[in-house]
């Protein structure tokens, strides 16, 4: 099993091309042996030249894409396939019997209270108010688009085809109707 202290990889020394210098004729190239976990020495004075710049600037961008893709996957050591203290059972609790009794006598209490409003005359009356209420704001709404439609010679209730005085009695119905005038 490797520690987390000992390197992916190990790179000694390797000699990089800085760049090279466009205002020599002979084009030398300036080299440089670099150690790793070493600073360069005396590289400083190349980040000036044009051609450099872009190298001198996608270099660490080309490094770290170059560690990721090398890079081995993290074992999750100990932990994995643990599926988490959730799922571990707790203790058995110790059961207390007067507790017990008294939890049974309030769930009857609430079955009974529940049972005795569900059949209450009150509740009836009040759930058949609230289907007519639904059923006449229903109509209501239906009549609105009607009028509408009608008033803009679509859908259903559309008057396109009528003469101009059935249209007029028409639309004046339908306003009647939905308790505009």
């Amino acid at each position: 099993m490797k520690t987390l202290s000992q390197p992916l990889f190990q790179i000694s020394s390797a000699k990089f091309v800085v760049c090279e210098n466009p205002k020599i004729s002979h084009r030398k190239r300036i080299e440089s042996t670099v150690e790793f976990n070493e600073k360069p020495k005396n590289l400083s004075w190349f980040a000036s030249l044009p051609s450099c710049q872009v190298i001198h600037k996608s270099l660490p961008l080309v490094v770290s894409v170059s560690l990721l893709l090398s890079a081995s996957p993290a074992k999750a050591g100990i932990m994995s396939g643990f599926p988490g203290l959730e799922s571990i059972p707790g203790p058995q609790l110790p059961q207390i019997d007067f507790l017990n009794r008294i939890n049974e006598e309030n769930q009857k209490k609430y079955a009974e209270a529940d049972a005795k409003f569900k059949s209450s005359p009150i509740l009836k009356e009040l759930l058949e108010r609230s289907k007519l209420k639904k059923e006449k704001n229903r109509q209501e709404i239906q009549d609105k688009y009607c009028l509408r439609g009608a008033e803009w010679g679509v859908g259903d209730c559309s008057a396109e085809g009528m003469s101009p005085e059935d249209r007029e009695n028409f639309i004046a119905m339908l306003k009647q109707k939905a308790g505009m005038k």
